[in-house]
């Protein structure tokens, strides 16, 4: 059997392989109920754009410290690291195993939230949010074959999935749905360094923080 790494896949392998179906570009708010900042957000937003802007002004910004300057503060400013959800950091995924191809698909994500406290029927913990992270320098789109096939393993136990890759500065959010065959659909492209768009991706975190989700089989 051969063994392929997610992060050696391009986004038609990973598309052949787990036979996706790409839909066209979607919205947010048909999925979520985006709130208004308080001022203490806002402020705190602010101080976010600009220590990473400090990182962007002297060259390259790690992967690492993407997920420490920008990253970071974003999910605690919407609450993902509050009970009951759990972050997980860097853990090896279930292998995909493709039976028709006699290939199994290895990989490893940087940034799980989950819940806690909803279990699906198999007992695992909801998937709130799949993050893959690069460094500053490499457009957000290359992380997305990767993205895709973690959130693949939520697939058979849960109605969605979102997913997020980001460069510290552009996010993008993409939403996975099981199927015959399972989908996805890139939400608009948002930039940290831009003032609205800034705000959008606050809301869109805070908002994925208070979505429900259910079992398959409910």
């Amino acid at each position: 059997m051969t063994a392929l790494a997610a992060n050696n896949l391009t986004l038609n392998e990973v598309i052949r392989l787990l036979k996706l179906q790409k839909l066209p570009n979607g919205s947010f708010t048909p999925l979520l109920s985006l709130e208004p900042l308080t001022e203490f957000e806002q402020q705190e937003l602010i101080q976010t754009c600009e220590d990473f802007d400090n990182y962007l002004t002297d060259g390259k910004v790690s992967e690492g410290q993407v997920k420490l300057v920008s990253v970071g503060p974003l999910l605690r400013l919407a609450g993902f690291y509050r009970s009951p959800i759990k972050m997980l950091l860097e853990e090896g995924i279930a292998d995909i195993t493709i039976a028709d191809e006699d290939t199994t698909i290895t990989g490893r994500f940087d940034l799980l939230a989950i819940d806690k406290n909803t279990l699906t029927t198999t007992s695992i913990p909801f998937w709130i949010l799949v993050i893959e992270t690069k460094n500053s320098l490499i457009d957000v789109l290359a992380g997305l074959p990767q993205l895709l096939v973690y959130a693949y393993k939520s697939l058979d136990r849960q109605t969605s999935v979102w997913g997020l890759v980001t460069n510290g500065a552009r996010y993008q959010f993409a939403y996975i749905q099981p199927g015959n065959p399972p989908t996805f659909q890139l939400m608009p492209l948002l930039n940290l360094m831009d003032g609205e768009p800034s705000i959008q991706i606050l809301q869109v975190l805070k908002a994925l923080c208070k979505l429900q989700n259910t079992p398959l089989d409910n």
